[in-house]
Order: structure tokens, then sequence, then C-alpha cells
């Protein structure tokens, strides 16, 4: 469980430093990631390509935070994790008026540990 919410750490870690390698290292190669605008990308190699594009400078002025919320083991190498996504300016303190995230992935054990097999962020519509 341990290596589960490291691999969020991390990936939150990657966002907030807009480190593009970090973040689609947390990828396997074949996977399926659907952004929270509905965007599908397909393969780790899709998901840097747009990744290159949108993070640098994207925490300019603000960021997000990540919590594991729930984990389901499906098999003792496939797990659903069901993350938080909270925007926060810099300071940590929260973005008024802007939605959270409900972030889905779907990670598999391999040799060199978890990677995120599929995923998907929904925005939350109050």
């Amino acid at each position: 469980m341990d290596e589960i919410v490291s691999l969020v750490r991390r990936l939150q870690h990657a966002q907030q430093t807009e480190d593009v390698a970090a973040f689609v290292n947390l990828f396997r190669a074949e996977t399926v990631w659907t952004t929270a605008h509905g965007k599908k990308l397909i393969g780790r190699d899709e998901i840097s390509e747009f990744t290159e594009r949108v993070l640098p400078g994207a925490m300019r002025t603000s960021t997000a935070t990540y919590s594991v919320e729930q984990v389901l083991f499906v098999r003792p190498d496939v797990v659903v994790v069901n993350a938080r996504q909270r925007p926060v300016h810099l300071d940590g303190t929260p973005l008024p008026d802007t939605p959270e995230g409900r972030p889905v992935y779907v990670l598999a054990k391999d040799a060199d540990g978890w990677r995120i097999a599929a995923g998907q962020n929904t925005q939350v519509v109050a």
C-alpha cells in the first residue's frame, strides 16, 4: 500500500515541479489516459507529447495536491486508486471557485514496480 501512495505522491511532485520525464515515467508503455477535459491519450509516447506541451509553465500561479481516498485490489498486481485532486495556490491555500478533480488510476505492478496502466481525471461539478 505504501508503494501505491508513493506513486501518487510522485505524480503530485512531478506536476508541481513541471518534471515531464518524471510524470511520463509513472505510466506503463501501453497505457490509456483521459484528461479532465476528455482528451484521450494512448501510450506513453502520446502522453509524453501532450505533457511536454501542457505541463511546462502550467504551475506558475497555482498547482494541485493529491490524496489517495480509496484503493481496491483487483488482483495482487492490479489496483484501482481513487484520488482527490485539490487545486491550490502556490502557498497551499485552496483556489476558490475552482473545481476539484477525482482521478481514477488503474495501476499494474511490473518487475520494476507500480505504474499507471489506465487513468481518467474527472472534474467535480457541484
